[in-house]
């Protein structure tokens, strides 16, 4: 039995606008009153998609967020820490050192903020991302050795395509590397993924994959639409993508996680 739902955000559950429909809002809102759990899963820190929480109203006492791709799992309502894993800065110098060779920009994250490297050409991440998130910027060498989160390579998709066929085998070995968006590269703990957030959470609540079911588009997803009972992948997927899913729903613009659910809970 599905007891819960894990939702990609960008071009998943939002729309090319960045928003989350009346459709989406009111199926899913209808759905946690049902007792099913509603989880966000997402690369970014949870300050930076806090009003996707609130306009979902996931603010209850076992209401839970999935960020930094698996890497942190957050209670919304007081932003205690179930699960949180992380990298040393120096685990950094293989990607960091093929950007600087390469001309390629960086942003380091730690699980608060963005530190976008000055040492290295100018990344696009910020305007990609288009959100509250705090950036501060700093050369790889002066940040302090503290626990971070991920890398983001943020360029145009050619460069990124380029980059990801010309790195070394040291680079691509060292991390998981998943593009999240067509601008967007990140370098993630090797083995770190949204599944590995979404199993702390799911045994935390005593259930497993079998009352798991993910939605999501991108090579983050991957994962968590694999190991769930039931993985919907959008429309706006690529192929790739589509071929690991259990079916397919329509697009981000139309509505497509509303559409599968109304589908499933009504039959």
């Amino acid at each position: 039995m599905i007891q819960m739902i894990a939702l990609d955000l960008d071009n998943t559950l939002l729309n090319s606008h960045k928003e989350i429909s009346p459709k989406n809002e009111d199926i899913l809102k209808r759905l946690h009153s049902q007792g099913i759990k509603i989880v966000l899963c997402t690369g970014r820190p949870i300050n930076a998609v806090w009003p996707y929480i609130e306009q979902l109203g996931l603010t209850e006492g076992q209401d839970y967020t999935i960020t930094f791709n698996g890497a942190m799992v957050i209670r919304n309502r007081d932003k205690h820490l179930l699960f949180k894993k992380g990298l040393k800065l120096k685990d950094f110098d293989l990607v960091h050192n093929f950007a600087k060779e390469n001309d390629l920009p960086l942003d380091i994250l730690d699980f608060e903020k963005v530190y976008e490297l000055t040492d290295l050409v100018k990344s696009t991440y910020k305007e990609v991302l288009n959100s509250d998130l705090e950036f501060i910027n700093a050369k790889f060498d002066d940040l302090s050795d503290k626990e971070y989160s991920k890398a983001i390579m943020s360029e145009q998709s050619a460069k990124l395509d380029w980059a990801r066929d010309h790195m070394p085998e040291e680079v691509q070995n060292n991390y998981h590397i998943v593009r999240s968006q067509p601008k967007i590269m990140e370098f993630i703990q090797n083995g770190m993924n949204k599944s590995v957030g979404l199993e702390q959470l799911l045994k935390h609540f005593d259930l497993d994959f079998d009352n798991l079911m993910s939605f999501g588009d991108a090579e983050n997803d991957i994962e968590m639409l694999k190991a769930a009972q039931l993985g919907i992948v959008m429309d706006n997927a690529n192929d790739d993508i589509k071929a690991i899913g259990d079916d397919v729903t329509l697009n981000h613009d139309q509505d497509g996680v509303a559409a599968y659910l109304e589908k499933y809970f009504k039959d």
